[in-house]
């Protein structure tokens, strides 16, 4: 896969955070795709820039909408103009929401991360 590289986590740990919920599951994964998608301007072109398959960001794009009970994505078919995507109010309110909860919890952690992190220097 061709992932791009990811930032260096800061000297005391980054925290990785996934929300589970009665009716499903949301995680970075799914949120770094409705980021590239906001980004790229297309499903197809998110799911490339993030080294995943076509069928899987539309999967995944799916799995969205059960989640939430609405579309995240609104998409418009290809053709000879070729197609495109955009996030939806709920997707974006998604992002929103989960980028706040994670900068939260990660100053919530902060000290623990710290602490932890310098234990594990040995």
């Amino acid at each position: 896969m061709n992932r791009p590289p990811r930032a260096a986590p800061p000297p005391s740990g980054l925290l990785s955070l996934r929300i589970d919920l009665p009716q499903g599951r949301i995680g970075p994964g799914k949120i770094a795709l409705l980021e590239a998608i906001d980004r790229e301007g297309s499903i197809s072109a998110a799911g490339r820039a993030l080294g995943m398959s076509y069928k899987r960001a539309w999967d995944l794009v799916d799995a969205l909408k059960t989640l939430l009970g609405t579309a995240a994505v609104e998409a418009s078919p290809g053709g000879y103009r070729g197609g495109g995507a955009l996030l939806t109010d709920a997707g974006r309110n998604l992002v929103a929401d989960y980028r706040a909860i994670e900068r939260a919890a990660q100053r919530a952690a902060e000290k623990r991360l710290a602490t932890l992190a310098s234990r594990a220097k040995g």
